[in-house]
């Protein structure tokens, strides 16, 4: 049997939740499947751990000959999985064009796409994975940016497309592309992975207009994390070095995801302020550890409103290989999100042996259950609250940190892809 995996978000560079969570399932698949050929799309070429699928961690040469057609050479542990780049002369809309193009010609048995975008052509048997459903419950808080080109011609001509095909409905925009294709996915797909039971709670109210059958084909599969690196690492020097190299100083409280709007981000910083104005004799930093997003700029107001430059450190986004040492480095872990559909720092924050302060919005509680202290995500004084426990209170910090410990034995990468693998091979 042929299984199409979509892997174009597992070979960004940058990668966030739903980018690691496609890497390291395609590591893990094909690790435990000897039995069916498998076929990495990709809008360009494979590199590091996704060329070698027999190396530990990210390593794998850098580049690989791609033939005429288009096939690239990767390594896997029973010789099994292939690649194939399909190029594709736009910068949008690569899933419905190309993939669409190349399944019509060259159709596998079961495509599997780690996201919520099924191409408009595609297999009988296909299987998504939809993270969150926050852009339909909190729309202001993602951005709305013109796909495709803004005037002239091609611009008209696009608009017109996108209304004639979804009859008036939707605009050439990234929300309204998120609203149809949820929509488009859910209706034609024959499988539905979401990652948390709050998200499978989420769709079925949403998009109860679907029908009675919509629950039938969702299943809940939990993410996990990387076991191999995040764990609370004991060499003091090792960990120094690493946060030397960022301008990090201990001690910091830690966020680690994108910095946008709807990490709720803006009101941390506020509460960030008081506790120190309530504290003047702490000396603890916040660092923000992730890549701009929609909504940086108020986050980077807010910063500046209340004069604490020096005191929240944004290095950016943190490559996987030193991020450990960041998190084992950190008094707490603070994540103030208002919707998730799951969490993969969270995880990584208790691997990493650190208590945590969260919200207790959306999947945040089901995912780290007593292993975090919650507090109220728009309500500043709980999150100040929150902040000043979890750094005075050492008999609740080693409570926090032993139940995370207990937490983190149920979730697992390897675990998430047997179970995916199982949804997809009974297709």
């Amino acid at each position: 049997m042929l299984i199409g995996i979509d892997a174009s978000r597992a070979n960004r560079e940058h990668k966030g939740g739903p980018e690691w969570y496609s890497y390291h399932l395609i590591r893990w698949l094909a690790r435990l499947d000897s039995q069916n050929e498998y076929l990495l799309y990709s809008d360009k070429p494979l590199k590091g751990g996704l060329l070698d699928l027999t190396a530990a961690g990210a390593a794998g040469s850098r580049e690989a000959a791609i033939d005429k057609h288009g096939y690239q050479k990767i390594k896997s542990p029973h010789g099994n999985f292939r690649a194939k780049i399909l190029d594709w002369p736009l910068d949008f809309l690569w899933t419905q064009g190309r993939l669409s193009l190349e399944i019509l010609i060259h159709c596998p048995d079961i495509l599997f796409v780690p996201a919520h975008t099924l191409p408009l052509i595609h297999p009988k048997k296909s299987i998504i994975t939809l993270h969150d459903v926050g852009f339909e419950r909190h729309g202001a808080l993602y951005e709305k940016s013109r796909i495709g080109p803004r005037g002239g011609k091609s611009g008209k001509a696009l608009d017109a497309l996108v209304k004639v095909f979804t009859r008036g409905r939707f605009n050439a925009d990234s929300l309204d592309y998120l609203f149809w294709s949820a929509r488009f996915a859910l209706k034609n797909a024959s499988k539905v992975i979401t990652v948390s039971e709050f998200s499978k709670k989420e769709i079925l109210e949403i998009y109860s207009g679907l029908g009675a059958a919509l629950e039938e084909k969702i299943k809940v599969i939990y993410h996990g994390y990387n076991s191999d690196i995040y764990k609370n690492i004991k060499d003091k020097d090792k960990v120094e070095n690493v946060l030397n190299r960022y301008g990090l100083k201990r001690p910091y409280l830690l966020y680690v995801s994108k910095l946008e709007k709807k990490r709720n981000l803006a009101l941390l910083v506020e509460a960030f302020a008081i506790m120190r104005e309530r504290n003047r004799h702490d000396d603890h930093k916040l660092v923000l550890v992730g890549d701009p997003g929609f909504g940086f700029d108020d986050i980077e107001y807010t910063i500046n409103q209340f004069g604490l430059v020096d005191e929240i450190i944004r290095p950016g986004w943190i490559g996987e290989e030193d991020m450990p040492y960041i998190y084992s480095g950190a008094e707490a872990f603070i994540f103030p999100s208002s919707y998730e559909g799951f969490g993969i720092p969270l995880l990584e924050a208790m691997a990493s042996g650190l208590p945590i302060a969260a919200s207790c919005a959306a999947s945040i509680p089901e995912v780290a259950c007593d292993s975090a202290l919650l507090f109220a995500p728009n309500d500043i004084p709980s999150m100040v609250r929150a902040m000043e426990r979890i750094i005075s209170d050492e008999g609740l910090r080693r409570k926090l940190r032993q139940e995370g410990r207990e937490r983190i034995r149920n979730f697992s990468w390897e675990k998430c892809a047997r179970e995916t693998l199982e949804e997809i091979i009974n297709l």
